[in-house]
């Protein structure tokens, strides 16, 4: 059977400016800080702890940045959920420098797309673990935008 996405959440979160540690065997590694966010659906909603959340890249040799998000999600009623997010963005060479000199440019003009994983209490969110989700993604000057689905 195909499977299909079902629509989870979308998160919009602000980026701080990144820290360089340099090059390493894997490429050009960088912390991004997460100073603050939000994520709303059609079954959950809330906002991002910022504390200690980042996305840890490395821009690959390939061209390609690996990222490696991790955070937590506060629901509105309380519910503290983890997430680790690994993902992959690509484009035509043009695209990734206007993104890196901080243009704003068409999310449909890059790969951008990631691995949610979840570790949600017992209650009313286990539902999240559970399952595998996707997410498709856009990056701004200092922000990012994020789409979670499920895999049905």
């Amino acid at each position: 059977m195909k499977p299909e996405l079902e629509f989870v959440f979308e998160a919009k979160g602000k980026l701080g400016s990144p820290i360089l540690l340099g090059e390493t065997y894997e490429g050009v590694r960088r912390i991004i800080p997460i100073l603050e966010g939000s994520f709303t659906g059609p079954n959950i909603r809330g906002t991002i702890i910022t504390d200690g959340a980042a996305d840890w890249q490395h821009m690959r040799h390939d061209n390609v940045t690996q990222a490696e998000a991790t955070y937590a999600l506060r629901t509105h009623d309380g519910v503290v959920i983890q997430v680790q997010n690994f993902g992959l963005r690509h484009g035509p060479e043009a695209v990734i420098k206007r993104l890196a000199a901080g243009e704003m440019v068409d999310p449909g003009e890059y790969y951008f797309r990631s691995n949610p994983r979840f570790k949600a209490p017992s209650g009313l969110y286990d539902w999240l673990n559970k399952s595998i989700f996707v997410c498709s993604g856009a990056r701004f000057p200092d922000a990012i935008q994020l789409w979670f689905y499920r895999v049905t």
